[in-house]
């Protein structure tokens, strides 16, 4: 993807200092929600290495993620799978437990998402320390899909993320702070 635009989406996303909580600078993302055009490219950029590839089904993570994941699996011809927090889907479930940036949590998908052998793409708006994303690469796995990579809009570089994923196939994130 072109320099420009990706300095128009880096330019467009704003710091929010102390979110969460005291010390953390979160990165809203909100204003390229907002903008159609800046949407587009964004759902451009995190395709692009994935592009050419059949995939089954998109994992978007709890909740941005379904945002970007839902997107991308239009886009892919592809069905889309949400795996979300504790107790919020309806039906039977298998969970992980992991840790994050500032806590603890547990994601879970339905059982029956993904069948074996199914080619699986996650995507998530974000990529910090890795757990989120490793839990759901997790549930995936244990579903016996093949996993085509995972793809990230914002990475933060600085907390390593990717070295918890990169046994688990390709990681894409369009833009990295830090």
């Amino acid at each position: 993807m072109q320099t420009d635009y990706l300095d128009l989406l880096r330019t467009a996303i704003r710091d929010v200092p102390d979110f969460p909580q005291e010390g953390i600078l979160f990165k809203d993302i909100t204003p390229v929600l907002a903008d159609p055009y800046l949407m587009k490219l964004a759902i451009d950029g995190m395709i692009e290495p994935f592009a050419d590839l059949k995939v089954d089904k998109v994992v978007g993570i709890d909740a941005r993620g379904f945002i970007f994941g839902s997107m991308i699996a239009q886009r892919l011809n592809a069905g889309f799978v949400p795996v979300r927090k504790k107790g919020k889907l309806p039906w039977k479930t298998a969970g992980v437990d992991y840790s994050l940036e500032y806590g603890t949590n547990r994601v879970e998908m339905h059982v029956d998402a993904i069948q074996p052998g199914e080619k699986v793409l996650l995507a998530d708006d974000l990529l910090a320390t890795g757990g989120t994303a490793g839990a759901a690469l997790h549930l995936i796995l244990g579903a016996g899909a093949e996993l085509l990579g995972s793809t990230f809009f914002i990475e933060l570089g600085f907390l390593d993320g990717r070295a918890k994923l990169a046994s688990t196939g390709p990681v894409h994130a369009l833009l990295t702070f830090g």
